[in-house]
């Protein structure tokens, strides 16, 4: 789902006209594109096989993953599954247990990701109950699966940087400092946390 792309150019030309330094950056960069995940479970799931490995690596095991136990790994195959499988598919006895973890939340009823609070925070402390899904994991998924337009993923290194090379600061910010920052960027903040991707990019270029 995510932002939508006349949201999100909406949102940036606000942000340009608060910001002079955002206005500068945006017309040397460019808008981006919106980042979009299908809202539920898969997208959770690949995010927690995914998780300290390569793109290649992750794209291997989701594949050997649907060969084992589906094409679309549901809770129940999740559940249903030995040990041993998990393993096979390439999944650390860590990640075997996130799986798990987030499958049992869902088949409860305890998670219900058609269904999240209303409030941003609300959401992400219904998310982080998951094993393995932490603050920037829950707010990544809130911000590109359901797009929340003012979800602030302060803690990612890349939007520190940025936030810290866009406003011509001295040194990179650290997560406290660049959650203040950004309270003058409400609720425009998820399209400032794109940007500031696309921005990585396009400056190491």
């Amino acid at each position: 789902m995510g932002i939508k792309a006349g949201a999100l150019r909406a949102s940036l030309d606000e942000l340009a006209r608060r910001e002079p330094l955002f206005a500068a950056a945006l017309a040397d960069a460019g808008y981006p594109e919106p980042r979009t995940s299908a809202p539920g479970y898969i997208t959770l799931l690949r995010t927690i096989v995914g998780q300290q490995v390569s793109i290649k690596a992750a794209a291997s095991m989701w594949a050997k993953l649907q060969s084992l136990v589906g094409e679309t790994p549901d809770p129940a195959s999740i559940l249903a599954a030995s040990d041993e499988t998990l393993r096979a598919a390439g999944l650390s006895r860590q990640k075997a247990s996130y799986a798990r973890s987030l499958a049992e939340e869902v088949v409860s009823g305890r998670l219900d990701l058609h269904n999240l609070a209303e409030s941003d925070e609300a959401a992400i402390a219904e998310l982080v109950r998951v094993k393995g899904i932490g603050r920037w994991s829950a707010e990544v998924y809130l911000l590109f699966a359901e797009g929340r337009e003012d979800v602030w993923p302060a803690g990612d290194l890349v939007v520190q940087i940025q936030v810290g090379r866009l406003l011509n600061l001295p040194e990179k910010p650290g997560e406290r400092r660049v959650r203040e920052l950004a309270e003058a960027w409400r609720p425009h903040r998820g399209a400032l946390a794109i940007f500031t991707w696309h921005h990585y990019k396009t400056s190491v270029i």
